[in-house]
């Protein structure tokens, strides 16, 4: 049927309402596309398919010039003007201001989608009769992501059903299992829920030709709900949209009631037609829990549970495997590193896709709240997961929905009382002033333990925020000193954490009284990394608690967020370690500048060296007060031992490590600072290198440094360490 009598046929209907749901609403084409209906002066047709609504009412008719419905239209009416619907108007050849290449230009736009569209719905129903003859969900995945334009998706979700309603079990149990396979991956979710929407709408046609088609479609609903491709609020607001008396309504009523509320309703719905591949997700998952307890539990072997996985063939269901690991992990403390390790390993192999293992994080982020009235803390462990999973590279950030934040405000008023809090603030702003005025650590530490005893998280974060937030408005000398205050106290990292992400989360308001907040507090918390207050990746877990991962949030012009960016860029950097101590000019009460500092190293190494005794050189080290700064003392004992060839230096590491005095990450900057410049070292020892190799080698046997240090590696990436 033409457009000329106002009506569309079905096609052309899901067509323009997809075209017109896809638009840019505030895009400025010149001609929108709309649908005329029927002139009033038109007779009536009972048989007549309704014309669709929420058009302009403008008639093709050149002659019927009166008011339209809109009550805008008629001579001398202003409501047109004013309207700022965004409506499709159609180009009036009478109007003075008409332009026929617009509206030529538009006919070749509708003409271009509709082309568009029927090609598509082409290669979808070929797609379709090839994969009921092939069973082949891979190919059929890779084929449709081939054809492009995922608009039209509903329109694959809708046919695939349509065509299975009119066969065997077997296919339409293919159907359902497809579904669930291109899920999210391939078929994006609003696509799948649109396209049931259509089947739902099409209900009395399909009738027609179906006499079971209530009953059948009933059952697609039901399993797309147990199958969690449908949410269940789906049946209620369709519902809602429908007229009382369609068949529609009778789908709706048959799914929620004859199958989604009877006992064991799961079960019967997956077996209702027999499967095609002889088991039910419930199976599915059953198998899933067995092989991780069995793996957790009794034998924690990686490949095994690697192969069974493997067995299990539903690699379009790898998520469920990623959600019931990550809920055990939660339930289980003690199994959160076996079960990690498996994930990783099993994303390394490529047996779990990234999209899977998204998908299983995006569902945890989507139930936590739930799972929170069983384990109290849930999302900060939930938290911590993603820190350590996307530290460790095997999941991206940014593909996941930002994780529900209690604010640390809130936290506080379930812990601490506000009364409390208040106290503390204005008592910890005394203790600072009067610390940049003394410069005294240890006394500071007594009027924390006589102020915060036992220590709370949330005060500790407090005094964090307000030390830093009054260092910031000061000199660079308060600066070091509170960098060196923080380093002193050693809090634990979670207060420190805390302390920092709601620094980041009031940078926004900090800006109007400090301008360069961005700078000095990018600062600040490069130097707790190269302090060892927090660890890299604690970087990650601040910018997670205040809702601004840098990595899904690249464009964004929020203070906070560039504080974090600039503090990433000021670690990266090369020989960042040494730029970051020296910013602020090191005088905050340390043992002096860093200069001085090396001086120092160098003069206890030689009188060591000379004959001096292991445990006066420990303690000469310790007393240095600068842990953040041993690497230096690995770095020149190292050049020692490879020019002198002294095994007195040698042990004086060993004694150092072995009692915790220099840590494993100062042990490999040292050794990594060495083997940057051994060529250098090689004018003077030619066999510098060899030796080097020889000494890395025995630090790897002793623990000093991890397995895969090597010179290679620090050559072509030197910054990582």
């Amino acid at each position: 049927m033409d457009y000329g009598d106002g009506f569309v046929s079905k096609e052309h209907r899901e067509l323009l309402r997809s075209v017109s749901e896809t638009a840019d609403p505030l895009s400025a084409s010149p001609l929108q596309i709309s649908i005329t209906p029927r002139s009033p002066k038109s007779p009536k047709s009972s048989s007549s398919p309704r014309p669709l609504k929420n058009h302009d009412k403008r008639s093709h008719s050149p002659k019927d010039d009166r008011p339209k419905k809109g009550g805008y239209e008629g001579k001398g009416i202003w409501g047109g003007l004013l309207e700022t619907s965004d409506e499709g108007h159609n180009p009036d050849p009478n109007d003075p201001n008409y332009d026929s290449s617009e509206d030529w230009e538009g006919k070749n736009m509708r003409k271009a989608a509709e082309e568009e569209f029927g090609e598509y719905k082409k290669k979808a129903t070929v797609i379709i009769e090839e994969y009921f003859a092939t069973d082949d969900v891979v190919s059929t995945a890779n084929e449709l992501r081939e054809i492009g334009s995922p608009r039209y998706n509903f329109y694959f979700v809708k046919k695939l059903v349509s065509m299975a309603m009119d066969r065997h079990d077997k296919e339409k149990e293919m159907a359902a299992v497809l579904l669930s396979a291109l899920y999210a991956d391939v078929i994006d979710p609003s696509q799948v829920h649109r396209g049931f929407a259509k089947l739902v709408e099409s209900a009395d046609d399909l009738v027609v030709d179906i006499p079971d088609a209530i009953d059948v479609l009933a059952l697609f609903v039901a399993r797309a709900v147990v199958d969690d491709i449908l949410p269940p609020a789906f049946l209620t607001r369709q519902s809602d949209s429908l007229p009382e008396q369609s068949k529609g309504i009778q789908v709706l009523k048959r799914a929620e009631k004859g199958y989604l509320a009877a006992p064991l309703h799961a079960e019967i719905i997956e077996r209702r037609w027999g499967g095609s591949r002889n088991k039910t997700v419930e199976d599915v998952k059953v198998r899933i829990n067995d092989l991780l307890v069995e793996y957790v539990v009794v034998s924690g072997d990686v490949k095994e549970a690697c192969r069974c996985i493997k067995d299990l063939n539903v690699p379009f269901f790898h998520h469920e495997i990623v959600k019931r690991a990550l809920v055990m992990a939660m339930e289980r403390w003690q199994a959160e590193v076996r079960l990690l390790h498996l994930l990783k390993a099993a994303a390394e192999e490529g047996l779990i896709n990234s999209s899977q293992i998204s998908k299983g994080f995006g569902r945890m982020i989507d139930s936590v709240e739930d799972l929170s009235l069983d384990i109290p803390n849930a999302q900060s462990i939930l938290r911590g997961l993603i820190s350590k999973a996307a530290s460790e590279g095997w999941l991206s950030a940014s593909s996941l929905k930002s994780l529900p934040f209690e604010q640390a405000k809130h936290k506080q008023s379930q812990s601490v009382e506000a009364s409390v809090a208040r106290d503390f603030k204005l008592r910890a702003q005394f203790i600072i002033r009067e610390y940049f005025l003394s410069g005294d650590v240890e006394e500071v530490r007594r009027c924390l333990e006589a102020e915060n005893s036992p220590p709370s998280p949330e005060l500790n974060a407090i005094f964090v925020k307000r030390l830093i937030t009054l260092a910031m408005d000061r000199k660079n000398r308060e600066k070091e000193m509170a960098s060196v205050l923080l380093s002193s106290l050693c809090f634990p990292a979670e207060h420190v954490v805390n302390g920092f992400a709601m620094l980041i989360e009031s940078a926004d308001d900090t800006a109007l009284d400090i301008p360069v907040v961005v700078e000095d507090l990018a600062m600040f918390l490069a130097r707790a990394v190269v302090d060892e207050v927090l660890a890299p990746q604690h970087l990650e877990e601040i910018g997670n608690q205040n809702q601004l991962l840098l990595i899904s949030r690249p464009d964004s012009s929020s203070i906070g967020s560039r504080v974090l960016q600039m503090a990433k860029s000021l670690r990266k950097a090369r020989l960042s370690g040494e730029r970051i101590l020296r910013c602020w000019g090191g005088g905050g009460g340390t043992a002096g500048a860093v200069e001085e500092v090396k001086e120092k190293i160098g003069r206890l190494l030689e009188e060591y060296e000379s004959g001096g005794d292991v445990r006066e050189a420990w303690r000469c080290i310790k007393e240095l007060g600068m842990p953040f700064f041993h690497h230096e003392v690995v770095k020149k004992a190292l050049v020692r031992v490879i020019e002198k060839r002294n095994e007195r230096v040698w042990r004086l590491l060993r004694e150092c490590f072995g009692s915790g005095l220099i840590t494993i990450y100062q042990m490999t900057k040292g050794f990594s600072r060495v083997g940057e410049g051994l060529d250098d070292l090689a004018l003077d020892v030619p066999d510098a290198k060899k030796q080097f190799k020889c000494y890395m080698d025995r630090a790897k046997i002793a623990g000093w440094l991890d397995s895969s240090f090597s010179i290679d590696h620090l050559i072509t990436n030197p910054q990582i360490y």
